[in-house]
């Protein structure tokens, strides 16, 4: 999630403005002590934290800074991820990561781009930021160490997922490439391999026969390390919620996982729907405001209000595409499972007249409310108006790995 949160002004005399244009061959780094200087551009090795150093010390004795003047940094969101922010802030060095699309650029239709240019305006972006421009960039927020951890929990578990239904559809294209009917994928397979027929009563051919045996080896083996995943998240939240009766002080599980556990007990709420909140939104992100919350996952709405010309473009899409999806099915299993809630009253009020157009309108509505709510509920205990609780839950996952027929049909 991005924020815009007010800055209060401070000064730029005495301070080096460092920004980097990260790639893999080599690192931009533009140097600045106050808006309106024209950047200094140095090219160090990829990951040269002592190169830096020298470089930053070099700076400063450029622009006549004290040797121990305050260094603030900033870097593009990218493929590095978070461990330069930590390495220097580990060097005593003020680091901010920028989201790459709020950065202003120029609206003509070609447009010079280089690691230099792009540095130089990194860190003009910075010291605006710094003096309280909110329209300069946006800054990301990052995750402790445990929290960045515990989401590869979750997002392998995505992962995965997506590759099974992959190889289960790829075996379903190969056998309609025969003229073989669909049918369901599961652990009888390869005797049925050896049966199938096509519709002119010959058997697959050799080749053929083989690939659809390697694509089946791969889908078990997928199908096992999902129920893997679901072992070890079930194993964890049984775990925070034998801690739950216990005091406070005495929890020692991830806090990504108690709260994934809070969630469990609203009924509607399931294992992935958990995870995923609690990992990617409410774990780790320190958000100001309803607004913000929406914003993460793209449920804001987007005027266009100019001149004479007024109109609403709908929801702006931001943030992560996987959170939306994922608030909106949410959204559709409340008004199942918890009819009597006021939010699913005020949704049959005011849009279930009938009509698909208003029922898909109003299901994005709510989404943002449903995510609102659940942010209070984890926040200060509020549960919902009228929703309902689960009395008892169960982690029912077993320990075996044998191969499960595949949940997709091909």
């Amino acid at each position: 999630m991005t924020t815009n949160s007010q800055v209060q002004p401070t000064s730029c005399n005495g301070v080096l403005h460092v920004s980097f244009e990260l790639s893999a061959k080599s690192w931009k780094l533009g140097f600045a002590d106050r808006l309106g200087r024209r950047a200094r551009v140095r090219t160090v090795r990829p990951g040269d934290l002592p190169e830096l150093r020298v470089e930053i010390a070099k700076a400063k004795r450029a622009f006549g800074l004290q040797s121990d003047a305050k260094v603030i940094s900033a870097y593009e969101a990218g493929r590095d991820g978070f461990w330069l922010h930590r390495c220097l802030i580990a060097m005593g060095i003020e680091s901010y990561i920028v989201e790459p699309a709020s950065i202003q650029v120029t609206r003509k239709s070609r447009r010079a781009k280089t690691d230099r240019i792009d540095a130089e305006k990194i860190v003009a972006a910075l010291m605006r930021y710094l003096a309280g421009d909110r329209f300069a960039c946006s800054m990301i927020r990052v995750p402790d160490e445990e929290s960045e951890d515990i989401r590869n929990l979750n997002r392998e578990m995505v992962t995965i997922k997506k590759e099974r239904t992959a190889l289960s559809n790829r075996i379903g294209s190969l056998l309609v490439t025969q003229g073989i009917p669909l049918g369901v994928v599961d652990r009888n397979f390869p005797k049925k391999l050896v049966e199938m027929r096509t519709p002119e009563g010959k058997p697959l051919g050799q080749h053929l026969r083989a690939r659809l045996l390697r694509e089946f080896e791969r889908l078990v083996l997928a199908t096992e390390q999902i129920r893997v995943l679901e072992m070890e998240q079930a194993k964890m939240l049984r775990v925070a919620a034998k801690e739950a009766t216990k005091c406070e002080a005495a929890a020692k599980s991830p806090k990504a996982v108690i709260i994934a556990e809070q969630f469990m007990n609203l009924v509607g709420i399931g294992p992935v729907t958990a995870w995923t909140l609690s990992s990617e939104i409410f774990a780790w992100r320190d958000i100001a405001n309803r607004r913000q919350l929406a914003a993460l996952a793209g449920l804001t709405p987007t005027p266009h209000d100019s001149g004479d010309d007024e109109k609403e473009q709908g929801i702006s899409k931001s943030g992560r595409g996987q959170l939306r999806v994922l608030l909106i099915e949410i959204a559709w299993g409340w008004l199942i499972h918890q009819p009597t809630s006021a939010l699913s009253k005020w949704y049959a009020e005011r849009f279930n007249d009938g009509t698909k157009r208003n029922r898909k309108i109003g299901i994005v509505a709510l989404a943002r409310k449903l995510l609102v709510a659940l942010g209070k509920y984890i926040r200060g205990g509020e549960i919902p108006l009228g929703a309902k609780v689960k009395e008892q839950r169960k982690f029912d996952y077993t320990p075996s790995l044998k191969p499960r027929p595949a949940t997709a049909t091909v």
